[in-house]
């Protein structure tokens, strides 16, 4: 599906609902102490620091933890250093998987992903096999209630987004990597409520799952890497009806 990712917004439906609070919490800390330590403390210049700080102060994150977490990564507070190393893969049905991590031990990550992988039917490929199929993309999910489609469309377009489409109560709105805080900021001006953004990989095809047993494996697989303390996303290029989502929820 062109212009956003199929598996971005079913992990959007379903994540509310089954996600833990502490494993959250535990990646964005993660995700701001490496913003920090790469770009600086100043969120104001720091485009990564200030995306990491929106999504920990949307899960209510306690304003000590986010000033500890930039301290840690600007070396004024003692703390892990940790790395970002990417996996790449596939699962049931062909289906490519790209695994970002951020760790404190890269032997340790890379056992564990390949033995996810192995154990729920998948494999581990070679680096770049699969993250040719996906394009970086900012992505900004929309609550459809506050907003019409040609209020969003005018406002957006000239801010310089790229494509705007509509999946159940939520307007998708997606954009080049360096307009994508110039349309967070219009849109933020205006009564128009963002739920979720982020720097997302887009898959340029996707796989059609139609039976309920290979979604069953394909979930369970990107579950059970989600699941690694260390895995902060998981891009995959799947596209699932919701009829089976249900029948599998």
């Amino acid at each position: 599906m062109a212009g956003h990712s199929k598996w971005a917004n079913i992990k959007h439906k379903k994540g509310a609902a089954d996600a833990k609070r502490a494993k959250i919490f535990s990646k964005i800390i993660k995700e701001v102490t490496v913003a920090a330590r790469l770009g600086g403390g100043d969120i104001s210049a720091n485009p990564r620091l200030r995306l990491a700080v929106d999504k920990a102060k949307s899960q209510s994150m306690p304003k000590d933890n986010i000033e500890r977490a930039i301290k840690k990564g600007t070396g004024d507070l003692e703390g892990t250093r940790y790395d970002e190393i990417s996996y790449e893969g596939y699962g049931p049905a062909g289906v490519a998987l790209l695994v970002e991590c951020m760790t404190d031990n890269k032997n340790r990550i890379v056992a564990e992903i390949r033995y996810s992988f192995t154990r729920k039917g998948g494999s581990m490929a070679e680096t770049g096999a699969v993250s040719w199929m996906f394009e970086k993309k900012g992505v900004l999910r929309i609550d459809a209630s506050t907003t019409t489609e040609d209020d969003l469309f005018d406002k957006a377009l000239e801010a310089g987004a790229d494509d705007i489409t509509k999946e159940d109560d939520l307007f998708i709105v997606t954009t080049s990597l360096n307009d994508f805080h110039n349309v967070s900021d219009a849109l933020r001006k205006t009564n128009i409520s963002i739920t979720e953004e982020g720097i997302e990989m887009i898959p340029k095809n996707t796989v059609k799952i139609e039976d309920l047993e290979t979604a069953e494996k394909v979930l369970s697989l990107v579950d059970t890497l989600e699941d690694n303390d260390d895995v902060q996303n998981v891009w995959a290029n799947f596209d699932i009806d919701d009829s089976l989502l249900e029948k599998i929820s």
